[in-house]
């Protein structure tokens, strides 16, 4: 998804260092529209993958990235982004399950959405305002994450990339012609090798 924060809270310690930025995976390529593998190897190429995911997701702006969108199949996620109230999560989520409130306690949020593959564009998205995501950090601990505001809105973004879902498939028909409209008047900015060309 498309700020970094002072202090953020990091429940199951810091994001990896040191990675490289790569360039950005866009929507239309196989590796975006599948399910990915699950992770189950919990190594060293595991850490320097993500340490490259948060490299590359701070480069872009971003506040969430999935491995697809460096090319890369396989499930799991990072982020560093603010909940309603501003404050900053960060984490790593491998083979995540997200779980949103159902029944009278389901309330949505019409916010706008973008995404990192698809650079310039952002339209509203209804998703449910709170959202909790269970699966496993880098060292195969289990890991939870929940939250409001944007934070809800970018676990169930990342973990839908998992699923092979980018967000334009939620949208109706209007919509995803507005958004594709938005990238195409955007796309001089945004170069293929984007981030990695910004260093």
């Amino acid at each position: 998804m498309t700020s970094d924060s002072p202090a953020s809270h990091a429940p199951h310690g810091p994001l990896p260092t040191g990675g490289t930025v790569r360039p950005i995976t866009r929507w239309g390529e196989p590796v975006m529209h599948h399910a990915l593998q699950p992770v189950t190897a919990y190594d060293e190429a595991l850490r320097a993958l993500a340490a490259d995911m948060v490299a590359t997701m701070y480069a872009a702006e971003g506040v969430g990235l999935a491995a697809n969108q460096i090319g890369e199949d396989l499930a799991l996620f990072v982020f560093d982004c603010p909940d309603a109230s501003g404050a900053h999560t960060v984490g790593v989520v491998c083979n995540p399950v997200v779980t949103v409130p159902q029944g009278k306690g389901r309330r949505l949020d019409k916010g706008d959405e973008g995404c990192l593959s698809y650079p310039g564009a952002f339209v509203p998205l209804s998703r449910p305002d709170y959202a909790a995501v269970d699966g496993f950090g880098l060292d195969g601990e289990p890991v939870h994450f929940e939250g409001d505001g944007l934070l809800a809105r970018c676990l169930q973004h990342e973990t839908d990339h998992l699923a092979g879902t980018v967000f334009g498939d939620r949208l109706a028909f209007g919509a995803q012609k507005k958004l594709r409209k938005q990238m195409e008047q955007a796309i001089e900015e945004f170069p293929l090798t984007w981030p990695a060309n910004l260093g």
